[in-house]
C-alpha cells in the first residue's frame, strides 16, 4: 500500500496494525472515534510544560523497524505492569514482531534514553500531512515520570519540524479512562460521520452523543 492511499485511509477512520489496516464496524456502538491533534495550533498547557522541561535530557533516536531484545523486554515489562490480563501481556516474540515490527508503509522506531538506559520505544508511521502514533511502550517503574504525555509532545514537536498539520491518535472511547488523556492535547478534532470536528464541541455541547444517537 502506498504512503498517499494509507494517508487517505487515515483521515476516513483507518488505523494499522501491522500488515493490517483496520477500521471498527459494530452495528449497534460507535464509542471509537478517530482523533488528531491540530498541530499548528497546539499550544503547551502548564503541566504540560512541566512535563518537557522535565523530560529534556531523553535522547531520542530514529531507526527502521528491527527487533531488539531490550525492546521486547521492555514491551513485556510495559504490559504486564500496565495492562494486565489484557491480552497483549502474554505476547509472545511473534506476536510482538506482528504487531509493531511489520509494515508496508513508511515507519519508523523511535528510541528514547537515558545516558543509555532505554526508557522508551515509539512506533510511528509517517503520512502525507501528518504522522500517525502507532504505539508506545516505557520503562514504568521510573519515579515521577510521564513518558506517555512527553512522547505525544514530543511527536507533535517532529511534525512541525516537517511542516506537517496533523498528529493521529488512533481512537478514542469518552468512557474509557485510558483514552481520556487524548482530550488533553487541544485543539483535537474528531472524525464524526466523515467530518473532522473540534473535540472541545463535544465537551461544552456534546454535539458528537447527537450525532452518534441519529445513526
Amino acid at each position: 500500500m502506498s504512503v498517499q492511499a494509507y494517508g487517505k485511509l487515515i483521515q476516513t477512520g483507518f488505523r494499522r496494525s501491522g500488515h493490517y489496516i483496520y477500521r471498527p464496524c459494530c452495528e449497534h456502538c460507535h464509542a471509537c472515534l478517530s482523533v488528531r491533534v491540530q498541530v499548528k495550533n497546539f499550544s503547551l498547557k502548564r503541566t504540560q510544560r512541566r512535563v518537557w522541561k522535565y523530560h529534556q535530557h531523553l535522547l531520542p533516536s530514529q531507526h527502521e523497524l528491527h527487533y531488539d531484545p531490550s525492546h521486547y523486554a521492555l514491551y513485556q515489562r510495559y504490559q504486564t505492569q500496565r495492562h494486565a490480563d489484557g491480552g497483549m501481556d502474554r505476547d509472545c516474540r511473534e506476536q510482538y514482531r506482528n504487531f509493531l515490527l511489520q509494515s508496508h508503509v513508511d515507519s519508523k522506531l523511535i528510541e528514547f534514553r537515558d545516558n543509555n538506559r532505554l526508557c522508551m520505544v515509539s512506533i510511528v508511521d509517517l503520512l502525507p500531512d501528518g504522522l500517525s502514533s502507532v504505539y508506545t511502550f516505557f520503562d514504568v517503574d521510573v519515579p515521577h515520570a510521564s513518558f506517555g504525555t512527553y512522547n505525544i509532545l514530543w511527536q507533535i514537536e517532529l511534525c512541525r519540524e516537517l511542516g506537517l498539520d496533523y498528529l493521529y491518535l488512533g481512537y478514542w472511547i469518552e468512557a474509557n479512562r485510558k483514552m481520556r488523556y487524548k482530550a488533553n492535547f487541544q485543539p483535537l478534532e474528531v472524525l464524526i460521520d466523515g467530518d473532522w470536528r473540534p473535540l472541545d464541541d463535544k465537551l461544552s455541547q456534546n454535539p458528537l452523543k447527537a450525532a452518534i444517537g441519529s445513526r
